[in-house]
């Protein structure tokens, strides 16, 4: 479940530098995107390394301990903003008002 999250956010980052590279978005929003982009990679990697560490007896959330799940939670949270938020921009430059 972790590395399939993390698989997504690798590639959602190899689209966002083609993009980049093509000039389909601005500089500016480039660099914002790369870096939510790499805040969100850093999230799940220290979850990985924390879970990893940890030995659990089911590999649900509710086998987690509280303070992991409202990690998990906020890092799924961010995610998810992030995808709205390129969506939006894509869909915005491809339909300008």
């Amino acid at each position: 479940m972790f590395y399939e999250a993390y698989g997504s956010v690798c590639e959602l980052a190899t689209q966002v530098l083609l993009a980049g590279n093509l000039n389909l978005i601005e500089k500016g929003e480039w660099g914002t995107l790369k870096r939510d982009i790499t805040e969100i990679e850093r999230m799940l990697k220290a979850l990985i390394k924390s879970l990893e560490n940890k030995p659990l007896n089911s590999g649900t959330l509710g086998a987690l301990d509280p303070l992991l799940q409202l990690n998990w939670r906020r890092t799924l949270f961010f995610l998810s903003v992030f995808v709205t938020n390129i969506v939006s921009y894509c869909l915005k430059f491809r339909n300008p008002i």
